[in-house]
């Protein structure tokens, strides 16, 4: 793994999960995690129920664009996390695969996307141990 590893979020319309995902593990990581997030069949905007929900925990999602994975992202990712994308998400040997199998806040309120979140950021850090980055330590404190 690289001296600064690099995560992949994929969802198929990286437009909820994944973009909540690549938001906590930014904040979280202050910069010691390369963050990617990307989806199969990416969406037209972010969801704004997801973008609501990560404004309360001061998360700020409403510049982000949707996208297509593509070759690149995963050539770049040490770890590539799914979520509810099944066989369409890409697989290339040799990558380290996590599959976090999340409820699609697609057409979901904010009030049922929140636990969503909550859930995410709870993976996110477990994440972060694996790979030895302590999501308590803040870079720069």
């Amino acid at each position: 793994m690289a001296e600064r590893p690099s995560v992949l979020f994929l969802c198929v319309h990286n437009a909820g999960r994944s973009q909540m995902a690549a938001g906590w593990l930014e904040r979280l990581a202050g910069g010691r995690i390369d963050v990617l997030s990307a989806g199969s069949e990416p969406a037209d905007r972010v969801n704004p129920a997801a973008v609501e929900a990560m404004a309360e925990v001061g998360i700020d999602l409403l510049g982000r664009q949707p996208r297509r994975w593509d070759l690149a992202d995963l050539e770049q990712a040490d770890v590539v996390v799914t979520m509810g994308c099944g066989d369409t998400c890409p697989v290339l040997p040799g990558k380290r695969y996590v599959d976090w199998p999340l409820p699609d806040p697609a057409g979901q309120g904010v009030d049922a996307v929140r636990p969503i979140r909550d859930e995410i950021a709870e993976r996110v850090r477990g994440l972060m141990a694996e790979l030895g980055v302590d999501p308590e330590e803040r870079p720069g404190a």
